[in-house]
C-alpha cells in the first residue's frame, strides 16, 4: 500500500463522506473511490460499508484506522527529520495543551517563538490534561503541556510556569465573598470542568468528589464560566479565566484556598527530538 492509499483512507474514515474527504485532499470523489476500492481489492477485505449516499467503517476499517493513523505519524517524523536540516527554514512543530495553557497562557509564547522563526508552522491540539498527555504518547504532538498530574514512565515532564485555581460563584451567591468551610462546599450545587481534566483534579484533590453536588459537567472553561455567570452555582477555575469577571465584579471569590499548581511540559523520552521543539523549549 501506498502512504496517498492511507491518507484517502483516513480523510474518508475521519469524515464518513466521499466528496468531503475528496475536497480535503484536493482529488476528485471518483479518484478518492478508486484509491479505497484499489486498497479493499488488494486485501480482500471490505474497509467500509456503502448504504445508499452513506458510507461507515466496517470492523476492519475500524480495526485498521489507528493502524493507518500510526504509519502516516511516522512518516510525517521521517520527513520532518529530514527536513529540520535546514536551520528551522521548513517544519513543523506539533503541540498538544490542556484548555487553560492553551487558551491562556501559551498563545503569547506561540507568538513571540513564530516572530522568532516565521517559516516553521507551528500546530497545537487542544483537549484536557489526560487528552494532550495521550497525544504525546502516540506521537500526535511533539511537546504536551498540561496544567494537571501526569504519571506515565515514558513521559519527562519539567514544570515551566504557576497557577492558582480559585473558588468563584456569580455576585448574588450566599457564599460570595465570604470564609467558608468544607462543609459549606458540600451544600453547595457546583458546575465543573469534565473528568480528565486538571482544573477539576485541582478541586477534587482536597474536596471528596462524591460529596459534591455537582449540577453539570462541561467540556470547556468558557462553558463553566457562562454557567456560573448566569447559574447559583459555584466552580473552581484558574485564576487566568475569571480574572476579567472578578476585577469587573461579574463573579465573586469564594475565600477557599486551593494548592497551587504547575503548567507542565511532557515530552516524550524515547522519541526524536526536532530542532523546532528544542528550540521551543529553550526560549520558555
Amino acid at each position: 500500500m501506498t502512504l496517498e492509499q492511507l491518507r484517502i483512507f483516513v480523510a474518508v474514515a475521519d469524515r464518513e463522506h466521499l466528496t468531503q474527504a475528496a475536497e480535503a485532499l484536493h482529488l476528485t470523489p471518483s479518484a478518492v473511490s478508486s484509491a479505497i476500492r484499489v486498497l479493499e481489492d488488494r486485501y480482500g477485505l471490505a474497509l467500509f460499508h456503502r448504504t445508499g449516499r452513506r458510507i461507515e467503517l466496517t470492523d476492519a476499517g475500524l480495526a485498521f484506522l489507528p493502524e493507518a493513523k500510526a504509519t502516516l505519524a511516522r512518516a510525517e517524523s521521517a520527513d520532518l527529520f529530514l527536513t529540520e536540516f535546514g536551520g528551522l527554514r521548513r517544519g513543523t512543530l506539533a503541540l498538544a495543551a490542556s484548555q487553560t495553557v492553551a487558551g491562556y497562557w501559551l498563545p503569547p509564547r506561540l507568538m513571540r517563538f513564530h516572530e522568532a522563526y516565521p517559516a516553521l508552522a507551528i500546530r497545537m491540539a487542544g483537549g484536557n490534561t489526560e487528552q494532550a498527555a495521550d497525544a504525546v504518547l502516540d506521537g500526535r504532538a511533539e511537546l504536551g503541556f498540561v496544567e494537571g498530574a501526569v504519571d506515565h514512565p515514558a513521559l519527562a515532564q519539567r514544570v515551566v510556569a504557576r497557577d492558582r485555581v480559585v473558588v468563584v460563584a456569580s455576585r448574588g451567591h450566599p457564599l460570595a465573598g465570604r470564609p467558608v468551610t468544607p462543609d459549606d462546599l458540600s451544600t453547595a450545587r457546583w458546575v465543573l470542568r469534565e473528568p480528565g481534566s486538571g482544573t477539576r483534579n485541582a478541586l477534587t484533590s482536597v474536596l471528596d468528589e462524591a460529596a459534591l453536588d455537582i449540577a453539570l459537567s462541561l467540556p470547556s472553561n468558557e462553558a463553566v464560566r457562562s454557567a456560573v455567570l448566569s447559574g447559583n452555582v459555584l466552580t473552581a477555575v484558574s485564576e487566568y479565566v475569571v480574572a476579567d469577571d472578578l476585577a469587573a465584579g461579574r463573579l465573586a471569590p469564594v475565600a477557599f484556598d486551593l494548592p497551587e499548581r504547575a503548567f507542565r511540559l511532557l515530552r516524550h523520552k524515547e522519541r526524536h527530538r526536532s530542532k523546532a521543539g528544542l528550540a521551543f523549549e529553550a526560549m520558555l
